[in-house]
């Protein structure tokens, strides 16, 4: 008993920096492995001389000026739209039960993995896709499918399309996430009560009084969602252009081409991808101050009216427009997958058959056995670093607050395409030849965040009053936080194994590049898929993909239900 708690308590008094470690190291030592290659300092092709001809490469590549500013205009424009609409969302639906009803209704969508979601809206939105098929021939005319380029568009509106519906829920969940903490969801809500009865519109007393206290908790949330979307591969590889893709897809293409020496000029990319993240941040921050500034006299000056009811009945307009993008993509994708011969411009295939999902199954279980392992290994490292860190953090050993702040979002703000090569540059330096450690480990820097920020409330509300009777009652610490602590928490525990799950699951360039490509997961297999194989196939990969964090988080919502009915 003495050796287990005197272990309990080494480990909880190590965890927060150990956690620490996991998050910093790997993003440090994945920029310096991609800096030093971007300036011609690469010994494995005898390049020991520092000079800049890797950016003159970059700069000569055809097309570049395109391939930045879709990167740019893709995240930028995306973001914003889905700020917008989450911020009409819970101006029109504050207070309402309807607010809750959306957000059961968008929920699911945050767990579909980027590469699902981008399947999904291709086969609603290519020329003979379920969009086409329901308005023809009635009422477009159309016998043939129409000469568009949607998805592949040369502007990035697929991509903006797809990145927009993926970020949305996220965003929406933050939100309501903040406004479900007891005390500022407390306050927010009796501050918009106070403007309601001084005569406010509901619209113009969200904007004018809730907004602009809210706007400061989703202020992280966000720059991690415009990070992420600048450097993003999963969506603009299979929605966006080819001639040029983004930066971030060309960045990937160059490290895995044959031609060893154009992995210097991969880096050199991932430099200047960091820029572009860089600039976006910056450029978001300028629209901050100048809304600010422009809207500081706005906020004072009495009006009671700015067209709530027109906002409203627009907002209720897109909302619909959304949910239904949604529905539609999703259905078309099920019936993909089942579909025998399906000529345009029929509405449903002349066949169902299922000849697909038997073929996938047959050639998805290695794939799905690594996804398994990755997903489940990864997870629960996050949970159990988190757990202890958080306790350590309770029992106030003076743990580093800074983990909640901005180092938990280290590994989100800065663009994944840039450390992770530079990550693998590291793996190669330590002589770490095992594509499943380095997998797990590349894997964990994502997992960790989501779990931690899932945990933390939870953990940080539970009442002090239970462990200290059971202290008095002469009860080690290892043993309140092993009986009583991790049993009360067992909901928030499993919902965030859930989701650290899900994220796992949806991993795609972390695979693709700390496994060297040596090991397949549903995610890897879905994207191949999606770029030339049969749509029915990739219909049902990125089916598996979405049924498995699903499948997850039914089980994190049963178990809990099933284990209080039976003490009960």
């Amino acid at each position: 008993m003495i050796v287990a708690n005197t272990l309990f308590t080494r480990l909880v008094r190590n965890s927060p920096y150990l956690l620490i470690a996991l998050l910093v190291v790997p993003v440090a030592g994945g920029l310096l492995g991609v800096l030093l290659p971007a300036f011609s300092w690469l010994p494995a092709l005898n390049e020991t001389n520092f000079n800049l001809s890797g950016f003159s490469q970059l700069f000569s590549t055809p097309g570049i000026d395109k391939m930045v500013w879709l990167s740019f205009s893709t995240s930028l424009i995306s973001t914003l739209l889905a700020f917008l609409i989450t911020i009409l969302i819970l101006a029109s639906y504050f207070n309402s039960p309807w607010l809750h009803r959306i957000q059961r209704l968008l929920g699911p969508i945050l767990v579909i993995p980027h590469a699902a979601a981008a399947i999904a809206i291709g086969f609603l939105i290519t020329p003979s896709g379920f969009l086409t098929r329901l308005f023809s021939p009635w009422l477009s005319g159309w016998d043939t499918p129409p000469d568009w380029l949607f998805p592949h568009d040369p502007m990035g509106i697929s991509i903006i399309i797809g990145l927009t519906v993926k970020e949305l829920p996220f965003l929406l969940l933050i939100a309501l996430g903040v406004l479900a903490q007891p005390e500022i969801g407390k306050k927010l809500r009796a501050q918009h009560k106070v403007a309601l009865s001084l005569g406010y519109c509901p619209m113009t007393a969200f904007f004018k009084v809730v907004l602009p206290n809210l706007y400061g908790y989703m202020r992280l949330p966000l720059l991690a969602v415009l990070a992420y979307s600048s450097a993003s591969v999963e969506m603009p590889l299979i929605l966006g252009p080819n001639t040029p893709p983004t930066l971030a897809v060309a960045i990937m293409q160059w490290f895995h081409d044959v031609d060893l020496s154009l992995r210097i000029k991969a880096s050199a990319g991932a430099i200047l991808q960091i820029g572009i993240t860089v600039i976006l941040l910056l450029t978001w921050k300028s629209l901050e101050v100048a809304i600010k500034k422009g809207s500081a006299a706005i906020l004072v000056n009495g009006e009671r009216e700015f067209g709530g009811m027109i906002i409203q009945r627009f907002t209720h307009l897109l909302t619909s427009i959304i949910l239904s993008i949604i529905g539609l993509a999703l259905v078309a994708m099920v019936l993909w997958s089942f579909a025998g011969f399906w000529s345009f411009p029929d509405l449903f295939p002349q066949q169902l058959v299922g000849q697909h999902w038997q073929t996938a199954i047959m050639q998805m279980q290695t794939p799905l056995w690594n996804t398994l392992l990755i997903a489940i290994t990864s997870t629960f490292i996050a949970i159990a670093l988190t757990l202890f860190a958080l306790e350590a953090e309770q029992q106030n050993t003076k743990t580093i607050s800074s983990i909640s702040g901005f180092i938990i979002y280290l590994p989100l703000l800065i663009p994944s395409i840039a450390f992770l090569f530079g990550l693998v540059w590291v793996f190669e330096q330590v002589g770490s030849q095992h594509a499943y450690i380095n997998v797990i480990l590349a894997h964990l820097l994502f997992v960790l965040p989501y779990v931690f920020l899932s945990l933390a409330n939870s953990y940080r509300l539970l009442d002090p009053r239970f462990g200290s009777v059971a202290a008095s009652l002469g009860a080690s610490p290892s043993k309140i936080f092993w009986q009583l602590k991790l049993p009360l928490l067992l909901g928030p525990i499993l919902i965030a194994a859930a989701l650290g799950l899900a994220i796992s699951f949806s991993q795609y360039l972390p695979t693709l590049l700390a496994g060297a490509g040596r090991i397949n997961t549903i995610t890897t297999e879905a994207v191949t898929l999606a770029n030339g194989a049969s749509r029915r196939t990739s219909a049902v990969y990125a089916l598996v993909q979405m049924l498995l964090p699903a499948l997850f988080f039914l089980l994190a919502w049963a178990i809990p239900k099933c284990l209080y009915r039976a003490r009960a």
